[in-house]
Parts: structure tokens; C-alpha cells; sequence
């Protein structure tokens, strides 16, 4: 098979990842990062993808190789013929995202989470499964059903947002009805959020698990609630999909300490079967670089450069 060299891009809330894979082989450089600034308009973001692609792209080309592909992963929802669906986080709906990426090659579109699962089935803890569960956990909370080693897309490719819908729960006690999503209680935004509100000082998700890991018992509470939080939804997951395992990505994901442990716990605790509670949770092997490696492999396989059932 002929050499291919894809790019992957991934664009989160917080920073755009970008590096390149050679295919069949599945080498890959080291990862460019630069901060997203999501509160910009989207062509500010899209330009900024558009220069750290071209910044990968002119090497490849100097060495005489061009860029066969490129593979952009996106924390919007993606439907099922790869357009954009959402403009929650980057404002890219009326924007011509993949024809300005086509100046440097053909470009495949896809939702974060889905890319970040096909890196862990191809490359990292889900590599022994079929059938497993991706739970990434940082600026935001999503997940992905893998099945038979793809991504499951659902009836409109709108899968994966686990964590952005109110619980509405009504207390039986007081009568109150919390209508917090699990997003502003359990993502690294919201650990920041809520250790403020109690007196704490914070300016990132990483900083509150340093503090509750020093033995800042606000902030240990706030982490600890959090991590039972994701783990009663993740429970619930598990009871109604029955993977083989579960693999868990994103900063916050991949943390240790309290985070993880009460995390771990509380999935096990929610899970209804004694015959699924003791399943595999594990941590994503391909870490940060998961994103724009998965989003690499979608583009190498939706046009063709390797086989669906290459895992590289």
C-alpha cells in the first residue's frame, strides 16, 4: 500500500491539538498545540486550524511527500454524513470548514469524542474489545459507544452528550429541583465554578485537584462530589449498554487521586448487575494526543487510504 500522510486536527474548548500520521505504518510526529479561544468568532478559530495545518503540511511537502488527508475532530455534535450539527462551544455552522481545508487536502469531519474512541480502538486500551465505552471528561463530559470497533452514530449521528442535559431531580425533603447538568457539576469549567463559590481560588479544573490532593477539604469535596456524579451516569450507561469494558479520556479523566478513586467507586456502585460491576475501567493509553490521532484515522479510513480494520 502506498504511503499516505494525514493530518489531525482536534478542536476542543480549551486548545486545538494538531500533528501528522503516516499510514499504513502508523508513525506520527510530535503534537503542535495552541489555545482555542473559543470566545472568539469562528473564523478566528477556523484560521488559527487553518495555519497549524499548513505549518504541518509544508515540511511533509519539502521531504516530497504532500498531505493525502486531513482529519478534523470538533467538540460539536456531528451528524451522520459528517456535517456539523451544533454550534454549543465553535460557531462553524455557516462557515465552509472543510472547503478551506481542501487548499491543502481532502477533509473529514468528525465529533470529538467518536475520533478520540477510534484512536483508543486502534491504538490504545481498547485495542482487546470489541464492544467497549469512551467516557472523556475535561472542559466537557461526552462518550462514545464502540461496536465491533466503530463508533456507533445513532439514527442522526447525534450521539455522545451524556452530560448536557438537566437531571431535574426534585428533592423529597426540601422540594427543591436542581436543574444542573452534569457538565456544570463535573467538568474541569465547573470544578472551577463551584470551588469559587465556596471561597476557593482557582483558574483551571487542574488547579482544584492540586488543592484537594494539598488537603484543601473544600476543594476535596467539590472533587469528590464530581467524580460521584460521572460515575452514577457513567453506572447507568453500563447497565443499559453492557460493554466489555470502559475507557476513560480527558484531563480530568486521566487524573489521579480523588478524582479517579470516587469516580471508579461510584460507576460500580450504580451499575445494577453483579454481573457487570467488576468490568475493566481504564484510563485511555493514547492520552491528550487521542483527539487528532483518531481524527487521522477516521480521515485515512473514510477515503480509503487504509482498510476499515486497520488498527495500525
Amino acid at each position: 500500500m502506498t504511503e499516505a500522510r494525514v493530518i489531525g486536527i482536534d478542536v476542543g474548548g480549551t486548545k486545538i491539538a494538531a500533528g501528522i500520521v503516516r499510514f499504513p505504518s502508523g508513525e506520527r510526529g510530535p503534537a503542535r498545540v495552541v489555545p482555542t479561544k473559543a470566545e472568539r468568532a469562528g473564523q478566528a478559530v477556523l484560521d488559527d486550524v487553518l495555519r497549524l495545518a499548513r505549518e504541518l503540511a509544508t515540511p511533509s511537502q519539502k521531504s516530497g511527500g504532500n498531505v493525502s488527508a486531513i482529519g478534523l475532530g470538533i467538540c460539536e455534535l456531528v451528524n451522520r454524513t459528517g456535517q456539523l450539527a451544533s454550534a454549543n462551544c465553535i460557531d462553524w455552522l455557516r462557515l465552509p470548514v472543510c472547503e478551506t481545508l481542501l487548499a491543502i487536502a481532502p477533509t473529514v469531519l468528525e465529533a470529538d469524542v467518536r475520533a478520540a474512541a477510534t484512536a483508543e480502538y486502534c491504538l490504545g486500551a481498547g485495542r482487546p474489545f470489541r464492544d467497549f465505552l469512551y467516557v472523556t471528561v475535561g472542559t466537557g463530559i461526552s462518550s462514545c459507544l464502540v461496536l465491533n470497533g466503530e463508533p456507533y452514530l445513532g439514527a442522526r449521528g447525534l450521539t455522545g452528550t451524556m452530560a448536557s442535559t438537566p437531571l431535574g431531580v426534585a428533592c423529597e425533603r426540601c422540594d427543591h429541583t436542581s436543574r444542573r447538568t452534569l457538565e456544570e457539576i463535573a467538568s474541569g469549567p465547573a470544578l472551577v465554578a463551584r470551588f469559587k463559590s465556596v471561597g476557593g481560588k482557582a483558574e483551571s479544573g487542574q488547579e482544584v485537584l492540586r488543592a484537594a490532593h494539598s488537603g484543601d477539604a473544600l476543594a476535596r469535596r467539590v472533587v469528590e462530589s464530581a467524580g460521584e456524579a460521572v460515575g452514577s451516569q457513567v453506572g447507568l450507561l453500563v447497565s443499559a449498554l453492557d460493554p466489555e469494558a470502559v475507557v476513560v479520556g480527558g484531563g480530568l479523566g486521566l487524573s489521579e487521586g480523588a478524582y479517579w478513586d470516587h469516580f471508579v467507586a461510584s460507576t460500580r456502585r450504580h451499575i445494577y448487575s453483579d454481573l457487570q460491576r467488576e468490568l475493566p475501567i481504564l484510563r485511555a493509553e493514547t492520552g491528550a494526543d487521542a483527539g487528532w490521532l483518531g481524527a487521522a484515522v477516521r480521515a485515512a479510513r473514510n477515503l480509503k487510504l487504509i482498510n476499515a480494520e486497520n488498527s495500525i
